[in-house]
């Protein structure tokens, strides 16, 4: 079988083209995607496809760099396609980027160009060229890093490619057509079509983990094990994908049978297999941020921990400014905003007005009535007190550490924490709830209980009545 063949035959196989699409090839210049062009332009006709070309210039490789991209830009132009160049700075976005790794900050410009590009131009597909021998060398290295199932899954045939869109587009692909192909099946077809590539130097640097996994590491390794390597490694990644879009069905299940809302519910969360709970994790993970960029297996398992054993109300950082929390029996995973509501606040309170408490969203009503009321309130969020007792200086707080209180019906006072403990109020809430305070004495509690000061009774003759009314935010 010649390689147009072996290269249709794949494209079917993964169902990678329909007829009449339009596809951005993504070209280096070397002679993966040299060859994985020709392929592609010896079907445009019978699969009736548009083709275009798309080269980043790194900016690392001076003038033969710059001659790469000369061309690529010739190799499109004989071809009678178009060609989008760009050239982007990528020691100096090192600088300034969070990622350490010069090649990882040069795969996302990459992706993000032919996403833009691709989405701009309004394609359905983009082609990258690499092949069966990229594949392997990508499950060593992922190997070597600490990867579980996901990663060992290797390069995918077809995927979605976000990268770089503000809203990522569920119809733009990103293909490898020559994934099943080895590379000197690539370097046999160049000769045969008499085709001209370019060598980049850069991928003879050591330096770079995948050129020593390529050039040193998998040398050696084929020595002890074959030439068939390569070929076991692809077919061991291809069981792992098969497993992993049947597990990746189990776990968005379990994720929706333990979420409520955008919560997690500890007791269901901790009733799935451990290995269940890593997979939701990471999946419930991936759904807020929008991606799991940053995140590895000591974040996963940290979160676990917390979940599982960790204090009632603790808190865990993760990159990109979230907190995963736990709040007794609910788990939240939010962005770490700077928040209004744990701030210290006080105001002063007259009886008979309406004092809206910004920091809790929640607005307190106070009605003077005359006589008193023949019954009183059964929801904690009201209370009645005599207003003639209140002699002192009334102000609406939120809690300071030490603060004790006289529940109704007890002789002696109480810590208000041991209040919020008992009733598990979370943290943010406890920093945010308003207190009636008459000098050191907490009267109210909204929600929560009153004072056994200022009781209402025969002797009464005015009484202060405050409702407690949640507002919208």
């Amino acid at each position: 079988m010649n390689l147009l063949e072996k290269f249709k035959q794949g494209i079917e196989k993964y169902r990678m083209l329909s007829p009449g699409q339009r596809i951005l090839a993504a070209v280096s210049g070397g002679p993966d995607s040299v060859a994985m062009l020709h392929l592609l332009w010896n079907l445009r006709e019978e699969l009736e496809l548009t083709i275009e070309v798309a080269h980043l210039q790194h900016g690392i490789r001076g003038e033969e760099a710059l001659d790469d991209a000369r061309f690529v830009a010739r190799l499109a132009e004989q071809m009678g396609s178009i060609c989008h160049l760009k050239e982007v700075d990528l020691p100096q976005l090192k600088v300034t980027s969070a990622k350490t790794s010069l090649e990882e900050i040069g795969r996302l410009e990459r992706y993000r160009f032919f996403a833009e590009t691709a989405h701009r131009r309004g394609f359905d597909a983009v082609a990258t060229a690499h092949t069966a021998d990229d594949q392997a060398e990508t499950i060593v290295m992922r190997l070597f890093r600490g990867a579980g199932r996901t990663g060992l899954r290797g390069i995918t045939p077809v995927g979605q490619l976000a990268i770089g869109l503000e809203r990522p587009c569920a119809n733009l692909l990103l293909i490898r057509p020559l994934l099943d192909t080895r590379r000197r099946e690539v370097m046999e077809y160049l000769e045969q079509q008499n085709l001209t590539y370019r060598s980049d130097s850069s991928n003879k640097d050591l330096f770079f983990l995948r050129n020593w996994i390529r050039l040193k590491l998998m040398p050696q390794v084929s020595e002890r094990f074959g030439d068939k390597l390569t070929k076991r490694l692809c077919a061991q990644a291809q069981v792992l994908r098969e497993e992993e879009d049947y597990l990746a069905g189990v776990t968005r299940q379990q994720l929706e049978n333990v979420r409520d809302g955008q919560r997690l519910n500890r007791k269901l969360f901790l009733n799935l297999n451990r290995a269940l709970q890593r997979r939701v994790i990471r999946l419930w993970i991936e759904q807020r941020r929008g991606h799991l960029r940053a995140i590895d297996f000591d974040h996963i398992e940290a979160g676990q921990s917390l979940i599982a054993d960790g204090p009632p109300q603790g808190r865990l950082a993760f990159p990109g400014g979230w907190q995963l929390a736990r709040q007794y029996q609910t788990i939240t995973f939010e962005r770490d905003r700077p928040d209004i509501k744990s701030q210290c606040y006080s105001y002063l309170f007259k009886p008979g007005i309406s004092l809206p408490v910004i920091e809790a969203g929640i607005t307190i009503d106070s009605r003077l009535m005359d006589p008193a009321p023949g019954q009183l309130p059964d929801n904690s969020m009201e209370a009645v007190f005599d207003a003639d007792l209140l002699k002192g200086n009334l102000v609406v707080r939120n809690f300071r550490n030490g603060d004790r209180f006289q529940p109704l019906g007890m002789g002696g006072h109480k810590k208000v924490k041991d209040l919020f403990i008992a009733n598990r109020l979370p943290l943010r809430t406890r920093a945010s709830l308003p207190l009636l305070v008459m000098d050191n004495e907490i009267l109210w509690i909204p929600g929560y209980g009153r004072s056994d000061f200022a009781r209402i009774g025969s002797t009464t003759k005015i009484s202060l009545h405050l409702k407690a009314i949640p507002q919208p935010k």
